[in-house]
């Protein structure tokens, strides 16, 4: 019994010993405990402030290039152009008139496109092949192949090809109608001949039209860069999938601006493709005459609203509109019912009914007011002009 108590005795010194011996390294060396045990304090005897937001590590887009870029193709073309040689002035004094002669050479241009299924249809620009004698196409893998032309619509600057090959990638079509201001944008193409070449920027703005470029605009815009070859290349969104088709940037001679680049929206080249591939040609619907936006000083001498309506510039005789009535200064205020807000909105509401149909047509010859209805005729193809 007096061994155990001096053994509890025992056992008891030990751990006060240990404790105040532990507590005197803590207090001498808080380190020790992989952290300090009071906070330091400032000048001030403030603690120091809170950590700041973790560090944002930047998104790669390499996964979303990598699942896009193998379906943007290279396009080279080339026409042989005609034209009249100089003739030397002293023959012209000396023999007076002759035979004038001539020369040909070939003319080479390049530019992108997309592949969009498996049968080989690619989607480019109208200007990237308008009058080409021959189309060769190389792809991301280094293979080169001639390619044929489908179709064309001059109205929106695309063009529909067909390349024969077997084992073609194929590019994620996505949506263009869900593309907000801020969304960030790669654009993949063939600039300058250097092959496939990314760029990285956001989307500026949607719906961008009357810039001129065609018939039927609804542009994205974008400060990605878009240079000489990139025409007829692929926007794609962060995840890799199309929406877009790259088609212009505005002029930048003579200090004129950067970063404004434009895109057709995929949903729009998916109508004109399924139109193409199906009956050779896009069908739109026709009036026969050409509006022109009305300038706020014009719209308060008629006496409508900014916005109100379009002024008719020109018509073509034994058209619908001119059987109809419709004559070069009318004013046209709606459609089927509803107010027209500006020529490409007339335009393409008018493109989008059906040959055949009947609509109403409100305007004014004047001061007099009419209601017109006209029967819609298939628009006329657009003459296809080589660049």
């Amino acid at each position: 019994m007096q061994s155990a108590r001096v053994l509890v005795s025992f056992l008891i010194r030990a751990a006060v010993v240990g404790l105040a011996a532990a507590f005197l390294v803590v207090w001498w060396k808080p380190a020790l405990l992989g952290k300090a045990a009071i906070p330091a304090q400032n000048a001030s005897g403030a603690p120091p402030p809170a950590a700041g937001p973790p560090t944002v590590v930047m998104q790669s887009f390499a996964d979303s290039v990598a699942r896009a870029a193998p379906a943007v193709v290279n396009i080279y073309t080339a026409r042989v152009v005609t034209e009249r040689t100089p003739q030397s002035p002293t023959l012209n004094q000396l023999f007076g008139d002759f035979w004038p002669s001539y020369r040909q050479r070939v003319e080479r241009s390049l530019g992108s496109g997309v592949i969009v299924d498996a049968a080989g249809t690619i989607v480019t620009n109208q200007h990237v092949i308008a009058g080409a004698d021959s189309i060769r196409v190389q792809l991301a893998d280094g293979r080169i192949a001639d390619a044929a032309i489908v179709g064309q619509d001059p109205d929106t600057d695309l063009a529909i090809l067909h390349l024969a090959m077997d084992k073609l990638p194929v590019m994620p079509v996505g949506r263009s109608d869900t593309l907000r201001v801020g969304d960030i944008v790669l654009a993949i193409g063939n600039p300058y001949g250097l092959s496939q070449t990314v760029t990285q920027g956001i989307v500026s703005a949607t719906g961008r039209g009357q810039l001129g470029l065609a018939t039927f605009e609804n542009f994205i815009q974008t400060d990605a860069a878009i240079n000489l070859g990139n025409s007829g290349g692929a926007l794609i969104d962060a995840h890799g999938d199309l929406v877009g088709i790259n088609t212009a940037v505005l002029n930048r001679a003579y200090g004129g601006p950067e970063g404004i680049g434009f895109a057709i929206p995929v949903n729009l080249v998916r109508g004109v493709m399924e139109q193409i591939l199906k009956g050779g040609h896009v069908v739109r619907g026709w009036l026969g005459f050409v509006p022109q936006d009305l300038s706020d000083e014009q719209a308060a001498q008629l006496g409508i609203a900014a916005g109100g309506g379009v002024t008719v510039v020109n018509i073509l005789v034994k058209s619908p509109a001119f059987e109809a009535g419709v004559r070069p200064g009318d004013l046209i205020t709606g459609l089927q019912g509803e107010p027209v807000r500006n020529s490409q909105d007339l335009v393409s509401r008018v493109a989008a009914l059906p040959p055949g149909a009947v609509v109403d047509l409100e305007g004014r010859h004047g001061r007099e007011p009419y209601q017109l209805k006209l029967k819609v005729l298939e628009r006329p193809t657009r003459q296809v002009q080589p660049q």
